[in-house]
């Protein structure tokens, strides 16, 4: 790498006149290069109000397609036009239909872990720090929720008011974790506070001691006054983490988990994403449209 690519990447942003978005499981260096750095609900909500019209998205392929729906008069470009999200494509277009066929009263929840197409399909959208509080909300009793089982295990043990179908998706970097996880850390740091991501499967979500999004783990340990907390997601967010609590102790529960799309960005691929304006995401003006409804019902039920 060039030592001053970080230089580059800043002076070519400024010229272009560019933001840089990046997710909580981005490398420390796509981290510390971004203008704003979330989850997915912050990170929409983010580039709703952007007043730039160039935006790079260091994240994966549906979040930069959330981005591009909700400010479709934008160019925004993903850095790697490979870093897609396994879950993601757990679902398809024609499960939604059928689903909707066999469920026509029910409102169809997609987690915003999905592409712009099922979007398109579903009532609306929701990340895993406002699912339990759409879906309470939304007028209707029926919920098909797609497409993360373990993430709808914990909507419908949270509201248990509603009849709520599930599909067989799941995310490969938690469902890794395990019980096991837990009881070998609560032996080895029995002081410790044990923070799950809810994409986690039902055994783990159990046991937690706070099931929480990635910006949720972030405030816990600002708040807390515990010192000593142990992370069930995605190891990108340990370093987040110990920057915005300096003093206090982060560890991975189990192995560190890794996404693997997520870290194909680099300040490399950055730096030619911003250089060559690629590579662009583009959509159908009529999925934009059917997906930004569900988008904007998301941030009206939560």
């Amino acid at each position: 790498m060039r030592k001053d690519l970080r230089e580059e990447i800043k002076k070519l942003k400024k010229e272009k006149k560019a933001v840089i978005l990046a997710h909580n499981y981005q490398t420390p260096p796509i981290q510390d290069i971004a203008d704003f750095v979330g989850d997915s609900f912050e990170l929409a909500k983010i580039s709703r109000d952007l007043e730039e019209r160039l935006i790079i998205f260091c994240g994966v392929r549906f979040m930069a397609e959330t981005t591009k729906i909700l400010s479709p008069e934008k160019k925004v470009l993903l850095p790697s036009d490979t870093a897609g999200c396994p879950l993601a494509e757990m679902i398809k277009e024609r499960d939604i239909l059928l689903l909707k066929e066999k469920y026509p009263q029910a409102w169809v929840v997609s987690y915003v872990n999905s592409s712009a197409g099922i979007k398109a399909l579903s009532d609306v959208c929701c990340t895993s720090a406002n699912a339990v509080k759409v879906v309470k909300n939304v007028p209707a009793s029926k919920i098909i929720f797609v497409p993360d089982k373990n993430l709808g295990w914990w909507v419908k043990k949270n509201v248990p008011q509603k009849e709520i179908v599930l599909v067989e998706g799941y995310c490969y970097v938690h469902q890794g974790l395990s019980l096991q996880d837990i009881e070998r850390f609560r032996l080895l740091y029995p002081e410790a506070e044990i923070l799950v991501h809810p994409e986690a499967p039902s055994s783990v979500l159990e046991k937690a001691d706070f099931v929480l999004s990635t910006s949720g783990m972030i405030e816990r340990a600002k708040v807390s006054l515990n010192n000593k907390f142990i992370i069930g997601t995605e190891e990108g967010l340990i370093y987040r983490l110990k920057k915005e609590s300096p003093y206090k102790e982060f560890y991975s529960l189990g192995i560190p988990r890794i996404c693997q799309d997520m870290k194909k960005i680099t300040l490399e691929t950055l730096f030619n994403s911003l250089e060559n304006e690629v590579f662009e995401i583009h959509l159908k003006k009529e999925v934009i449209n059917k997906a930004k409804k569900a988008l904007e019902r998301m941030f009206e039920y939560s």
